[in-house]
């Protein structure tokens, strides 16, 4: 199928697929699924085997104010979310995840989360 006549979304749907088709996450190790919109960032922790969200952390409601370095504006509330999560999945008692970029390309927002998930100290 020619890229021309395909979606924005449609062609993020199929990176997503063959990024679905190497990643899992089970209980021990779960998977750190990213989803950005224009609006919102919405970050979770998801067990693939038995289906259910552990932790979930979004850009409307859990920015916590951390240190960000340099980064501004969008950027910054998505390394702040990255910290979010990370405090969340150590009360739940997990330290190690799978990262899950979702189709989108390994930058900006989506690093940014990673980066913070680390820096708070989740194991990728």
């Amino acid at each position: 199928m020619n890229t021309t006549s395909q979606t924005k979304e449609q062609r993020r749907a199929r990176r997503r697929a063959r990024v679905r088709a190497r990643i899992v996450g089970t209980a021990a190790r779960p998977r750190l699924a990213v989803f950005r919109s224009l609006r919102g960032l919405f970050v979770q922790l998801i067990d693939d085997t038995t289906n259910k969200t552990l932790v979930s952390v979004n850009s409307k409601k859990d920015v916590i104010s951390v240190d960000v370095g340099d980064r501004i504006g969008k950027e910054a509330i998505a390394f702040a979310l990255g910290k979010a999560i990370a405090e969340k999945a150590k009360q739940a008692q997990i330290s190690t995840v799978v990262f899950d970029r979702g189709g989108y390309a390994y930058h900006g927002r989506v690093k940014a989360v990673a980066d913070g998930a680390r820096d708070g100290g989740l194991t990728f």
